[in-house]
Order: C-alpha cells, then sequence, then structure tokens
C-alpha cells in the first residue's frame, strides 16, 4: 500500500511477470502537446477527473484469475481493472473515446481518466456541460469531486497551467525547484534534472543552462558541488521566478523558427507573431551534442539542430508553414550535391515539410534577443558575443553589383576544413571546399576561410562585397 497526494492508500500489484507474458495493446494514446494546445483561448473551463478510473472497467472473467496476488489473509483476485496492466491506460483510452466520441476535438478533451470541457464563449458552456454529463450518466461513470473544477477561467491540466492567453508551467513543480537546496549527494543532483527535465518546455536553452550539472554528475558518487554549479542553479531559479508564457498558433499562420548552436547542445524557440508585432514563444526545445556531433562545423550543427526541431516539432511543421530564421547560409548548404550522407538523409527528411528561409534582422522581444544573442554562433574566446541588431546601412554606389560570401571553418584532431559560399548579383552560386595539410585552432581555420573566400572573389573580379562569418 502506497499513500497518495490526497493522503489515501493505493493499494500496488508487482505485475512485472503478467506484463511480460500479455502482447502491447498499440492503440494510441492523444498527443499531450496537441491536447494542450486545444484548450487555450477558451474563456470557460471544466476540468473532471473520474473515481479510480481503472477500477470502473469490469475484467473479463476468464482473466480475473490472472490478477491473482498474494496476502497474509489469503489467495485474491481482481474483478476491475487494476492499475499496474501495462495496457491499463490504452483499455481505458479506447473507451473514452468511444464514449465521447460526439464531443471530443469540439467541446470536450479526454486523456485517459483527466476530461475537460471547454467553451469559446461564456453562455454556451452549460449547454457543453449538460451534453458532457449526459455521457457520464448514460454510461454510469463516476467523477472524482475533489479533483473536479466548473465554470474557470483557467485550471491544471496534464501537468500545465492552461487558460485563454496561453500555457503557464507548473507552479508547484516551479516551487520546489526554487525551494530546492544546492544538492550535495548525487542522487539529489540527478533529481533536479530530472525536476528540470519536466519543464524543458518552457527553458529556453535549456541543456546549456544545466550543463554544470551534467559536469557534477559524471562525477559519480564522489561529486563536488561547486562555483559553476552553484552559479547556475540560482541563474536558473531567477529564470524560472518569471518563466514565459507560451502560446497558441492559429491554423494557417507561418511560425518562426530561432536554432541556437553552442559546443555542447543545439536549441531552438519556435514562436509566432501577435498582432501586438511581438513575437511570443510556442514551444523551446533543447538537445546535448554527443562526442561525435561536437565536431561538426557550425552550418552541420545548425542543420542538425532543423532536423532535431522537425522531429520534437513535427505536428508543427505539418500544419504551418515554418520560417526558419538565421544569419548563416543554412539553405544553400542543405542544398549542395558535395556533401556527406548524412547531410543529404537530412536535406531529404526536410523536403516533406513547408520551410522557407529568412535573414535574421531584428527582435522583436528580448526574450528571443537573448536566446539568439549568446548561443546563435559557437564563441572561441571568453569576450562576450554582442551582436548588432541595428547595423548602420551601407552606401552602394547606384550601379554597384554586389556579391556575397559566406565563410565557414573547423578543426579537429583528425583534419582542418573550411568551406566558402560565393553568390553573384544574380543570385548564382559559387562552393569551395579545402581541407589543410596544417593543424591550427577553430578560430584561425575560420580566418582562412574568409581569406579564401577573399582570395576567390578577387579571382573573379569583385568589386563589392558583402562578407558573412561568425568571427
Amino acid at each position: 500500500m502506497v499513500t497518495k497526494a490526497n493522503g489515501k492508500w493505493r493499494m500496488c500489484v508487482d505485475y512485472t511477470d503478467l506484463n511480460r507474458a500479455c502482447p502491447k495493446d498499440s492503440f494510441p494514446l492523444p498527443k499531450i502537446d496537441q491536447l494542450i494546445d486545444s484548450t487555450v483561448g477558451n474563456k470557460l473551463l471544466s476540468f473532471m477527473d473520474a473515481f479510480s478510473g481503472y477500477n470502473q472497467i469490469m475484467m473479463h472473467p476468464a482473466d480475473q484469475d490472472k490478477t491473482s496476488f498474494v496476502t497474509g489473509q489469503g489467495l485474491y483476485c481482481y474483478k476491475v481493472m487494476p492499475f499496474g496492466l501495462k495496457n491499463a491506460g490504452a483499455t481505458y483510452q479506447r473507451l473514452v473515446n468511444k464514449l465521447f466520441k460526439p464531443l471530443i476535438g469540439k467541446s470536450m478533451e479526454v486523456y485517459i481518466d483527466d476530461m475537460i470541457t471547454k467553451s469559446q464563449e461564456t453562455h454556451p458552456h452549460l449547454e457543453d456541460l449538460r451534453q458532457t454529463f449526459q455521457v457520464i450518466r448514460e454510461n454510469q461513470m463516476r467523477l472524482n469531486p475533489t479533483n473536479c473544477a466548473f465554470g474557470v477561467a483557467a485550471g491544471k491540466f496534464l501537468g500545465f497551467m492552461v487558460h485563454e492567453r496561453g500555457i503557464e508551467a507548473n507552479p508547484k513543480k516551479i516551487k520546489a525547484i526554487i525551494e530546492l537546496g544546492s544538492p550535495n549527494t548525487l542522487q539529489q543532483a540527478q533529481g533536479l534534472t530530472r525536476r528540470i527535465e519536466a519543464l524543458n518546455h518552457f527553458i529556453s536553452r535549456s541543456t546549456d543552462k544545466c550543463l554544470p550539472f551534467f559536469k557534477v554528475i559524471k562525477q559519480g558518487k564522489n561529486m563536488k558541488w561547486n562555483q559553476e554549479s552553484e552559479q547556475a542553479f540560482r541563474a536558473l531559479k531567477e529564470y524560472l521566478a518569471s518563466p514565459p508564457l507560451l502560446v497558441k498558433p492559429v491554423s494557417g499562420e507561418e511560425l518562426q523558427l530561432y536554432l541556437a548552436v553552442s559546443e555542447t547542445a543545439t536549441s531552438g524557440a519556435l514562436v509566432k507573431e501577435c498582432g501586438d508585432g511581438i513575437q511570443r514563444p510556442i514551444y523551446y526545445i533543447s538537445r546535448a551534442l554527443s562526442k561525435s556531433e561536437k565536431n561538426y562545423t557550425i552550418l552541420e550543427k545548425l542543420a542538425f539542430a532543423l532536423v532535431t526541431a522537425a522531429r520534437k516539432l513535427r505536428p508543427y511543421f505539418q500544419a504551418h508553414t515554418v520560417a526558419v530564421v538565421t544569419d548563416q547560409p543554412l539553405r544553400q548548404f542543405l542544398q549542395r550535391l558535395d556533401v556527406s550522407g548524412w547531410l543529404v538523409l537530412w536535406a531529404l527528411e526536410l523536403t516533406k515539410y513547408d520551410i522557407r528561409y529568412k535573414a535574421r534582422t531584428t527582435f522583436k522581444a528580448q526574450a528571443l534577443a537573448d536566446f539568439i544573442a549568446k548561443f546563435s554562433m559557437v564563441p572561441h574566446s571568453d569576450a562576450p558575443v554582442v551582436p548588432n541588431t541595428n547595423p548602420e546601412p551601407l552606401e552602394w554606389p547606384a550601379d554597384s553589383k554586389i556579391w556575397t560570401l559566406y565563410t565557414d571553418g573547423s578543426s579537429n584532431q583528425a583534419s582542418c576544413e573550411a568551406g566558402i559560399i560565393l553568390i553573384d548579383p544574380e543570385g548564382i552560386e559559387c562552393n569551395h571546399y579545402f581541407r589543410f595539410e596544417f593543424k591550427f585552432t577553430n578560430n584561425e581555420a575560420e580566418y582562412e576561410a574568409l581569406l579564401a573566400g577573399i582570395k576567390v572573389a578577387t579571382e573573379q573580379g569583385v568589386e563589392y562585397i558583402v562578407m558573412r562569418s561568425d568571427s
């Protein structure tokens, strides 16, 4: 017996062997992100929770003996579906989908035993509730009144706070981290990262923010909480003290994706432009780079970040046009024919989505400006990277033909390489790739790429050129 959050008891039986012998029910559960989005923008909400939901489904008589368990008073079995069976969730979801089929997606959303009735206006909410209760009565379903709330403007659903304006993180999860003391043991440090993982949806560049914690955890049982980890922990608490409000995209509108890379992680911020001209976040994603992925060039990391975002945010990519905002020649890089096989596979994977690329200019939200300013490129020194978001306009002669040069270089233990893309005024590209026979740093590799690009441009007789490099 284990204690529930409300102080009551729940009986738990170890059904490991039974679950191993049972075939998996492949009935799909709804995607939580899509359910949460569907509840945003409604003026009134009603939250309902089934009372011991699984126990309201009867077991088939032939299968009751399979749920047997031993107690001090004898051998017992369940007549109703118990908790702990691997197919219990899928079975319950199939049932509620059948019962509430006319209402789901219109005035109601259901995830297993959590139900919500929603109304975009105030006056039809009573009628929406009446239809919901009619189905509940007809099928003799019981609700848990202590976990129900009716006719409210906001509430907790599937671990998120939802209301008309958008989606907020669960205040209890944020409070648990803010009130948490500095970890002193490996278990406490691992518990901290698990709590942060539950809020990744709301944390910009979460992997980079948690990097000091991962370093400490790698030390094992003899870990020592150092100054770097303490500073990162305090910075995270300050960030969570005022977490961002995530918004819901409108069907058919174009979304924008900001990508950022560092030496250890790739990150992304999916945003939409609201009516006030401010870009507001929809979803934050972040992923740590493996040992081999850390050797990618900046363009390769950006391409990898885009593919990662497309996989993680597939429903958004399938339903919307996504504009990738970058100051790097990412589109040209993915369209090259002389790239490695995995880059070709990434490019093919992205062709099924409506993706376009646009140059990054100014930022209409400080959170996004901070997101890009710190991690849009890999810094090679301790000097702060301060982007010029309002550059002075260049004055060219009226009849000038302006070329554009993109350069990139990288260095690792195996080789030193550089690449350039030279684009003429008509948009025709000239791609060059170099492999150097001598070793130098990443910074030096990018300088060599820039010098090589200038040399190629000079040989082409270029007079006016815009050069883009991250060094």
